[in-house]
């Protein structure tokens, strides 16, 4: 199926490409939305400028857009239009795991417009999924926390199996989840299987108001020196004989 992936450019979506890819799928374009405030319940707020550096290295189109806190729909609809027709997508694709929010909405809009709707990670384990992440080769970082348990020490940090075990432990203490499915943080994706060369942070900045954080990314670039090029080659000829 040809399908245009709902990316933020964290850890949910770029997984879900990844798996829709190992399915036989084709990801003709990806699909940002930029929401005007972290209040979105629909779209990840920070670092979302940044998903260009992704789609580059992935060697697939992007077709970003706004909303408004006020309006989140219209923008994904003008979006999905826009792949219809350059893309010919027959599907939407995302990362949703548990949020019926979420999922109603990416559906009612893929139903009104004919398209299909894929949602690979929908119902896995929070842990084993998290475990996966990390095993098969996926670099994310924690860009924003706003959860009991966590607190300016996990911004900008790393999810390692020693991460996802830590994180087990404050889902217990506190009640978070693990995978950040109810908003608890929100993560960038680095590096993974998918693409080609990873992203390098030049300039970053946080900020912390006692309960909440973000890891800002200012400055960041695609590390395409010839290393790490070749690598990130034969990781994508991997991946297109796995697809």
């Amino acid at each position: 199926m040809r399908l245009a992936a709902l990316v933020s450019g964290g850890k949910d979506s770029m997984f879900a490409v990844y798996h829709a890819l190992k399915w036989k799928n084709e990801i003709a374009c990806l699909i940002t939305i930029e929401p005007e405030s972290a209040e979105s319940m629909l779209y990840h707020h920070p670092n979302t400028a940044h998903v260009q550096l992704q789609a580059e290295s992935m060697h697939v189109p992007l077709i970003r857009a706004a909303s408004t806190d006020s309006d989140e729909e219209s923008p994904l609809r003008e979006s999905l239009r826009k792949a219809i027709n350059a893309y010919d997508i027959e599907g939407i694709l995302h990362g949703g795991i548990f949020s019926d929010y979420q999922e109603g909405a990416f559906s009612w809009v893929a139903k009104d417009m004919d398209l299909d709707v894929m949602a690979p990670l929908w119902g896995t384990d929070e842990i084993d999924y998290m475990r996966s992440l990390v095993s098969t080769g996926f670099r994310a970082i924690i860009t924003s926390v706003s959860a009991g348990g966590l607190d300016e020490t996990w911004l900008g940090r790393e999810i390692t199996l020693g991460t996802v075990k830590e994180l087990r432990r404050l889902a217990k203490g506190f009640g978070l989840n693990p995978s950040f499915e109810g908003g608890e943080a929100e993560t960038f994706v680095l590096d993974c299987p998918l693409f080609e060369w990873p992203i390098a942070i030049r300039r970053s900045s946080t900020t912390w108001d006692g309960y909440r954080g973000t890891f800002e990314i200012q400055e960041a670039y695609l590390e395409k020196h010839a290393g790490l090029a070749k690598d990130g080659a034969a990781r994508r000829d991997k991946k297109d004989r796995s697809s």
